[in-house]
């Protein structure tokens, strides 16, 4: 719907479309300067009162003879307010998506357009350093729940003309701010038209749980597949340093955490902290995490195939079997292990701070010896139940680590059901479900290893030297 000049009804079609009077953070301001009305429409919370005086005060300074000559809202911009980030809007519909956004909104009498003035002050908290995220050395700053400040942090770490964020609102509901990071010579273009066309097609009603909505939304038909199709991260270096290699960085208002894209499963296996220590350092504690990831997926199965034939097992290596006889089976015994771990994570999360600790040394001790007395679990499993959760904390992303488990948890159930035979077709449907699965972007989740491409999988496998600008030229 297009705004008339007539003043009252286009005040008449916004409250008819907005709760104004019945929603106590709508807010309606009236001023009546030289014979003429002007109405501010504002939400409350947003718009500094300050702020608001300095539009007041500009209007009301204009002599009576300028403010006649104006009819216009740009006319109003030009001799009163230009000063102020604002704009001119003749939708209804955009000015009512403007107003829930937290601008103020100007009618005034004779004018078919009204002003959008940027008077927003956002609510936040602090930048600090994430708890998921916390590193040696390095920067101490984190994303927060604003998508300005968000960008702001990446701005000024990457201060490059190339470095383009754009705009969009997704949501018929929530009309959530999200906005696409890339530099635009280094971006790949494919994979950037890609990612618009998802976004600019995605049909939702609300954002609500913010970046995890986004991607759930855009690959609705995966929910089976656990692997994560994009990389999260709370860091402004982690994201300004992925957008320099040419990545593409989506941030959602509300949510203190970026979306890298495309990413495939060996841009899991980086850490921020490889990067703040010496270049030997940092790929002694990469091949660390790649160890643990692998002993971390086979440690149980392994186990339960050993104990299982245990006739082809050297007399050396002996110690490994259990001394007891098995009450409940051993992959049954991993099995309901794992699913206790994640309940004590669940539990820990819930409980309050000053418990926490005394909770966790009846749950790791009491429940644990408890269960060995009584005969529903055996010292090995728990002691190698211990092993692989607390080597799942060593890989930097949760939703890598769960992916994990669950491929752990197929390799157990086939090694206890149906012994070798059955580990190795577990292994093989864990492989297809890597094979097949695609970035968010639609790329192959294996590259660079599938297609090949040795420069960009030594990248990622490596920690390697940064080389400057004279040393390029040079060589």
């Amino acid at each position: 719907m297009k705004l008339t000049s007539n003043l009252q009804d286009n005040i008449h079609a916004l409250k008819a479309i907005l709760p104004i009077g019945k929603s106590f953070d709508l807010l309606e301001k009236t001023l009546k300067i030289h014979g003429r009305n002007f109405h501010l429409y504002f939400l409350d919370g947003f718009a500094k009162d300050t702020n608001l005086e300095y539009v007041r005060r500009d209007i009301f300074t204009l002599p009576k003879e300028t403010l006649d000559q104006i009819h216009t809202a740009e006319e109003l911009i030009e001799y009163a307010i230009s000063s102020i980030e604002v704009s001119t809007e003749t939708d209804l519909d955009k000015l009512v998506t403007a107003l829930l956004a937290g601008q103020t909104i100007l009618f005034f009498d004779g004018s078919p357009s009204a002003a959008v003035i940027d008077l927003r002050t956002y609510p936040t908290r602090g930048i600090s350093e994430p708890e998921k995220e916390k590193t040696i050395r390095g920067a101490r700053d984190g994303f927060v729940e604003t998508i300005v400040f968000n960008t702001a942090l990446i701005r000024r770490r990457v201060r490059d003309p190339h470095l383009i964020f754009e705009m969009m609102q997704i949501g018929s509901l929530s009309h959530t701010d999200v906005a696409i990071g890339y530099i635009s010579n280094k971006v790949n273009k494919k994979a950037l038209k890609k990612v618009k066309q998802l976004l600019n097609d995605l049909q939702i009603n609300s954002l609500t749980m913010g970046d995890q909505t986004l991607v759930e939304a855009v690959h609705s038909d995966s929910w089976i597949n656990p692997f994560p199709k994009a990389r999260y991260t709370e860091r402004p270096d982690v994201a300004a340093a992925q957008v320099s290699e040419g990545k593409i960085v989506i941030l959602v208002d509300n949510s203190p955490t970026a979306i890298i894209v495309p990413t495939g499963i060996f841009d899991f296996t980086q850490d921020v902290d490889d990067y703040y220590v010496p270049v030997l350092t940092g790929n002694y504690l990469r091949f660390i995490r790649y160890a643990i990831l692998i002993f971390n997926l086979f440690l149980t199965p392994v186990y339960v195939l050993i104990v299982k034939n245990d006739q082809y097992l050297p007399s050396s290596l002996s110690f490994l079997l259990p001394d007891e006889p098995l009450n409940v089976a051993l992959f049954i015994q991993f099995l309901a292990l794992e699913i206790a771990v994640d309940g004590l994570k669940i539990a820990s999360l819930n409980t309050p701070s000053s418990l926490g600790t005394s909770l966790s040394v009846i749950g790791g001790l009491i429940l644990g010896e408890y269960a060995v007395k009584t005969g529903w679990l055996i010292p090995h499993t728990i002691f190698y139940m211990a092993i692989v959760a607390l080597s799942s904390f060593t890989q930097p992303s949760i939703e890598l680590s769960y992916a994990i488990k669950f491929m752990r948890m197929l390799l157990l159930l086939g090694a206890g059901l149906f012994n070798i035979w059955g580990f190795v077709i577990a292994l093989i449907i864990d492989i297809i479900f890597i094979a097949r699965t695609k970035s968010f972007s639609g790329e192959s989740y294996l590259y660079p290893l599938i297609p090949f491409n040795w420069t960009a999988l030594r990248t990622l496998l490596f920690r390697t030297k940064v080389k400057s600008k004279q040393h390029v030229r040079n060589n």
